[in-house]
């Protein structure tokens, strides 16, 4: 009997899946526990118009961190601190300092995906990469300048 899943089952299939499992097991379990339903036509159409939508707007969202990728591609931020002797700063520089002088510029980007190994502590310039999606990633220039 062909089901589709309401929810992930273990051993069987993820939510959305049509599989096939035995008569029992869907009457019996499967359809008791809401874990699935039985896998009509339209119901098999319109999981299938689903995927196809997700599918679209997945390549809509990488397609603009694309383009947000290259606007972003060798721009340069400029971090103003105080500095001691040396070029020493008074504290560091972090991501979410780089994240708000990006929404300065106009670019809102979250913090998490600014990829810092280290926080800045001396003067100087430095490549920075922030990482939109797995394969989506650019470089930016990050100038740390004493006041």
């Amino acid at each position: 009997m062909k089901v589709i899943l309401l929810q992930d089952v273990k051993g069987t299939g993820k939510k959305d899946e049509i599989i096939e499992v035995s008569d029992g097991f869907a009457r019996n379990c499967l359809f008791k526990k809401k874990l699935a339903v039985e896998a009509t036509s339209t119901q098999i159409n319109a999981i299938n118009n689903k995927k196809k939508a997700e599918s679209f707007h997945k390549q809509e969202e990488v397609k603009a961190f694309m383009e947000l990728a290259n606007k972003l591609r060798n721009q340069q931020v400029v971090c103003m601190v105080k500095c001691g002797e040396n070029g020493k700063v008074f504290g560091s520089i972090n991501s979410k300092e780089i994240a708000d002088k990006l929404a300065e510029m106009g670019y809102d980007i979250d913090k998490k995906k600014i990829l810092l190994k280290d926080p800045l502590k001396v003067v100087g310039v430095y490549d920075v990469e922030i990482k939109f999606l797995p394969d989506v990633t650019t470089k930016i220039k990050v100038k740390v300048e004493s006041v």
